[in-house]
């Protein structure tokens, strides 16, 4: 996707964070934007947002819980009404839980697969016939950092994570196959500097509260520059979008280290809780 004017763009999670830079950034470079977010009201704010940033934005403001599915289905066939169906879909929207196996509830697992994981292929899924038959399609799946290395207490984020990145690279290669006009994409950041840790589930409420601040500490990355190289990549085609210096790190590590990270990380993890416990 060479250009992104007269473009239809759907993103997922356009409420806050990435989702809304992104929905910004392209909508200075000409795109038409169906936003999406679980809370109705921040969609509508980027939408303005967008309006302000552009001088003139045609963009429309949806409510959307994407761990569900009907409901997703129901958001793209609004869509092709309302514009005429999409070219590039960024499935974006996601949260966070920070507990052992041990420790986290069934629950909180559950929703944090329905929308990490279940959010992206319902996403996919749903829009993939339009992006196809646009000619000049993009899917753009949003994993992390966390889809190349596990984490203590982010077994349940690791795992959707991974499973975005396997799903989204088997897409690719499916779209390769069929030689459809498509180009798929995996976003992975690193410390973005949004409210997703402070958002999370899990654990002690103080807990997590020390948590989100030493992640804030860590995150350099602003949403505006991860927007910038998301469009970046598309407009290129790149198969693995990284966003962060720490992301290129972190990818390498498995890739020097093999498993043998995993010692010198559950070290840090301990000191960590040490900390997180005084």
């Amino acid at each position: 996707m060479k250009s992104f004017t007269d473009k239809v763009a759907v993103i997922t999670g356009a409420g806050s964070g990435i989702g809304r830079a992104l929905a910004i950034e392209l909508a200075g470079r000409g795109a038409r934007l169906a936003l999406s977010d679980v809370d109705a009201l921040r969609a509508a704010e980027t939408v303005a947002l967008c309006a302000s940033a552009a001088g003139k934005a045609d963009a429309k403001a949806y409510e959307l819980d994407v761990a569900d599915r009907d409901a997703v289905l129901a958001h793209a066939e609004e869509v092709a009404a309302d514009f005429g169906g999409a070219n590039l879909v960024v499935n974006n929207a996601g949260v966070a839980l920070g507990a052992t196996v041990e420790e986290m509830t069934w629950n909180d697992y559950d929703w944090l697969m329905g929308i990490n994981l279940g959010g992206v292929v319902n996403g996919t899924k749903a829009f993939l016939p339009q992006v196809i038959a646009s000619g000049d399609g993009h899917i753009v799946n949003v994993s992390s950092v966390f889809g190349f290395i596990g984490v203590p207490t982010q077994s349940a984020y690791n795992a959707a994570k991974f499973a975005v990145r396997g799903f989204t690279e088997a897409l690719r290669q499916e779209m390769l196959i069929a030689r459809y006009p498509v180009a798929v994409s995996c976003v992975h950041p690193g410390g973005i500097k949004t409210n997703i840790a402070r958002d999370a589930r899990g654990g002690a409420e103080q807990d997590l509260d020390k948590a989100a601040d030493g992640f804030e500490k860590i995150a350099r990355t602003t949403p505006e520059r991860a927007a910038q190289t998301i469009a970046r990549g598309i407009e290129r085609g790149t198969p693995r979008i990284l966003i962060g210096a720490d992301a290129y790190v972190i990818d390498a590590i498995p890739r020097v280290l093999g498993s043998f990270y995993q010692r010198p990380l559950a070290l840090l993890g301990r000191l960590g809780m040490r900390r997180v416990q005084k």
